[in-house]
C-alpha cells in the first residue's frame, strides 16, 4: 500500500495523539500515587523508593561530578579566551557560575541520568511487561504503578535536585581551577566574585529545571517500559525511545523554562 503525503502525516498526528494521550493519562495516574494517595492513607513503599534515590542519584554521582567538573574548566577557558580580549577577566567567576546554575548543571545532569537510569527504567519494566511479571502484579490485586512507577517518579524527583545541586559547586570549582592557573586569581577572590554574581534565581531556576527534568525522565521510562508487548527487541527499542524522546523533551522543557524566568525578569 502507498501512502500520499497527506495519509501520512495524518497517520503521524494520529500516533502522536495516541501517545500523547497515554503520556498524559501516566502523568496523571503517577501524580496521584505519589502525592495524593499518602494523603488517602494507602501504604507507601518508602524503602523502595529510598533504593531507587540511591540507584538514580548517589549512582550517578561520580559521573555528574567528572562532568561538571570539566564543563566548568571549558567554559572558564572559553571564558579567559575571550574576555581578555576585551580586558575584562574579572568576569570569568561571574559568566561560569551563572552559565552554570541556570543552565550547564541541570541539563547535563538531566543527560546523563536519562542515558544512566531513565534507560535503566525502561529495561526494567519492560523486561518485566514480556514476562508476565506486571499481569502477575495486576491478578493478584497490586496496582502496577504505585508499586512500579511511583517510587521511581519520586525517586527522581528527589535525586535530581540534589544531583545538580552538587553539579553546580563542581562546575564553579572547575572554573575556580582554570582561572587560578591562567589569571593567577586566588581561589577565595574568585569563590567571592561567584557568590556576588548569583543571586537566588539562578539557583532557583536551576533545581526548578532539575525536577521538571526529573519528571520527564521517570514518566517517559516508565511509559516506554509499560508500553512493552513483544519480545526481547521491542525491550531494546523502549530504552532507545526512552533516552531520544527523554532528551528531546527535556530540551524543549529548558527552553520554556529559561524563556519563562528571562521574561519575567
Amino acid at each position: 500500500m502507498i501512502l500520499t503525503p497527506a495519509s501520512a502525516v495524518g497517520r503521524s498526528a494520529r500516533r502522536f495523539l495516541v501517545e500523547a494521550g497515554a503520556l498524559w493519562r501516566l502523568t496523571y495516574t503517577s501524580f496521584d500515587r505519589v502525592f495524593i494517595a499518602p494523603l488517602r492513607g494507602e501504604p507507601v513503599r518508602f524503602g523502595a523508593t529510598v533504593a531507587q534515590i540511591a540507584r538514580a542519584g548517589a549512582g550517578s554521582l561520580p559521573l555528574v561530578a567528572l562532568i561538571s567538573l570539566l564543563v566548568g574548566m571549558i567554559l572558564a577557558l572559553q571564558s579567559v579566551y575571550q574576555l581578555q580580549k576585551l580586558g575584562a577577566e574579572t568576569l570569568v567567576a561571574d559568566l561560569v557560575a551563572i552559565a552554570v546554575t541556570r543552565e550547564m548543571a541541570p541539563l547535563l545532569t538531566a543527560v546523563i541520568v536519562t542515558g544512566r537510569y531513565g534507560a535503566a527504567i525502561a529495561a526494567e519494566l519492560g523486561t518485566m511487561k514480556v514476562s508476565q511479571e506486571v499481569d502477575a502484579l495486576t491478578a493478584m490485586g497490586i496496582d502496577p504503578h504505585s508499586f512500579l512507577v511511583a517510587p521511581r517518579l519520586a525517586a527522581l524527583l528527589v535525586a535530581m535536585p540534589c544531583l545538580v545541586i552538587f553539579a553546580d559547586l563542581l562546575g564553579i570549582l572547575g572554573g575556580m581551577l582554570v582561572a587560578m592557573l591562567t589569571l593567577g586569581q586566588s581561589a577565595a577572590s574568585y569563590a567571592a566574585d561567584s557568590l556576588e554574581a548569583l543571586v537566588m534565581q539562578d539557583v532557583t531556576t536551576g533545581l526548578i529545571k532539575a525536577v521538571a527534568f526529573g519528571g520527564i525522565i521517570g514518566l517517559m521510562g516508565c511509559r516506554m517500559g509499560m508500553a512493552v508487548s513483544g519480545g526481547a527487541d521491542e525491550v531494546g527499542q523502549a530504552t532507545t525511545s526512552t533516552v531520544v524522546r527523554s532528551i528531546v523533551l527535556i530540551i524543549v522543557t529548558d527552553l520554556f523554562v529559561t524563556a519563562v524566568t528571562y521574561l519575567r525578569g
